[in-house]
């Protein structure tokens, strides 16, 4: 209970007493899939451990990376899928040993009715995910890739709180939706203006 009130401190006693007795706590490992594109969503999904990426996938099989969901947040795409009945159109699978609490579409509707921090909770997870999209969005339609590539690379600093990043070629290409070669072209030309380093199994960022 003290770890959950920690990571969403306007939880009142009365709805972390609900969210004990009557939510599901899950732990899932590092690849696992949380979410697939075209089931229907039964619970909505509140992170206290590790890492979840959100993103989109083609008909190809390729990835368009969204955003991460770490400890203190909620996915708001599976409650406005869980609120109307409606099948994901995203994919959610765990980067880092992730434990979530597991929120049945029943409990949610009802905590909206009966807890004001609750309905609050969900509107500003609604509102940060809505606005964090638009930078997505603003990201392809008006950046250059290597402005998007130094965008992208700043995120995943912040995220991984920590100057050295252990992202492959490959994973940045996919979640850029992009080839390797362009991001290794890129991430070369970034050394050479001395934004970043590039070493075997990381890449460290200067400025």
């Amino acid at each position: 209970m003290t770890s959950i009130k920690t990571l969403f401190p306007d939880f009142d006693t009365t709805l972390l007493s609900d969210i004990e007795k009557n939510a599901t706590f899950q732990t899932f490992n590092e690849g696992e899939i949380l979410m697939r594109t075209g089931q229907y969503i039964k619970n909505t999904v509140l992170v206290t451990k590790g890492k979840i990426k959100i993103y989109r996938e083609g008909e190809d099989g390729g990835e368009f990376f969204m955003y991460y969901l770490q400890p203190g947040q909620a996915c708001a795409i599976s409650m406005i899928c869980a609120t109307k009945q409606e099948k994901s159109q995203i994919m959610a699978k765990v980067v880092e040993e992730a434990e979530v609490i597991m929120v049945p579409l029943s409990l949610m509707d009802k905590w909206m009715m009966v807890h004001k921090n609750w309905y609050e909770f969900v509107l500003n997870t609604y509102r940060n995910r809505f606005e964090e999209v638009l930078i997505v969005i603003d990201n392809i339609a008006f950046r250059a890739m290597d402005e998007r590539l130094q965008f992208y690379l700043k995120k995943q600093q912040i995220s991984y709180k920590s100057n050295d990043l252990k992202i492959s070629h490959q994973e940045i290409a996919s979640d850029l939706n992009t080839s390797r070669e362009v991001i290794s072209r890129l991430l070369k030309k970034m050394e050479q203006l001395g934004l970043i380093k590039l070493n075997r199994s990381n890449i460290t960022l200067l400025k």
